[in-house]
């Protein structure tokens, strides 16, 4: 399938920039603008790490506007296609855009070609687009994402940080990125072990998200009191599937249970 166009390949964004320019955003005039002085809500932690199927990707749901509240139940975490997610951190707005232009992208691709973009192929095509948002980054609107997934070719699953210049490295076990990224990522550090299973990569996704919430006031955590819980994708051979909040609200009141039980401990 092609399209009547000037434009005959399977980038949907170039299709967009040759045949239909008027509807592209114009970046030129953004440094007229000073963005930074506007309260935009940001998300804020994130995280993904390795499990012997695949990968999990999980993310908190509080949105803040500095030391102000913008929303207690924002999606982070994104189905790109059937075998990839990614994760948002940084300025909501251009974020969740981003994400969502980046399943576009991969569908159109998928439509043209008859067949999906590789893996690593999808993670190039996220970090052009986070290029390409650099202008607004240097005004403020920074998106830091994590892109993972599962490999086809490679059977395995794979997991990608990225910087405001659009660079990305792969990791080979875990990574956590936003306001509370560096507690996650410690917390990861201790429960993260190779070849663990995917209940037990849920755990700890679980547990990093509570440990960045009791030290980052920008990170949400578990709500049970108002029935709000991270999103926690999961991404094997056989697709992707978000855990279940019952089994997220079980697994923390777990964890809070087990963390009394030490501190009773501790104090007697």
């Amino acid at each position: 399938m092609r399209f009547g166009g000037s434009y005959q390949g399977s980038s949907f964004s170039e299709l967009l920039e040759v045949d239909f320019p008027h509807f592209r955003p114009d970046l030129s005039r953004v440094s007229e603008v000073d963005l930074r002085a506007l309260e935009v809500p940001h998300g804020t932690t994130v995280l993904a790490l390795k499990y012997v199927d695949g990968v999990v990707m999980a993310g908190d749901r509080l949105a803040t506007e500095g030391h102000r509240v913008a929303s207690r139940d924002i999606q982070k975490v994104y189905a790109t296609d059937d075998h990839s997610l990614v994760a948002i951190a940084g300025a909501a707005g251009p974020a969740i855009e981003m994400a969502r232009i980046l399943r576009v992208e991969l569908e159109h691709y998928e439509k043209i070609e008859g067949e999906s973009l590789e893996l690593e192929g999808k993670a190039n095509k996220l970090s052009q687009m986070i290029r390409q948002n650099l202008p607004m980054a240097m005004q403020g609107l920074v998106v830091v994402p994590l892109f993972a997934g599962y490999d086809l070719r490679r059977h395995a699953g794979r997991l990608w940080k990225y910087d405001v210049t659009g660079g990305r490295y792969e990791e080979t076990e875990f990574e956590a990125t936003g306001s509370g990224g560096l507690f996650a990522g410690e917390s990861l550090k201790k429960s993260y072990s190779p070849g663990m299973s995917r209940g037990d990569a849920v755990k700890a996704a679980i547990e990093a998200l509570t440990d960045a919430a009791d030290q980052d006031r920008a990170t949400g955590g578990v709500d049970i009191e108002r029935g709000i819980f991270p999103i926690v994708g999961c991404c094997s051979q056989a697709g992707i599937e978000n855990a279940l909040d019952s089994e997220i609200k079980e697994i923390y009141q777990d964890i809070m249970e087990r963390r009394r039980r030490s501190a009773s401990g501790a104090a007697s």
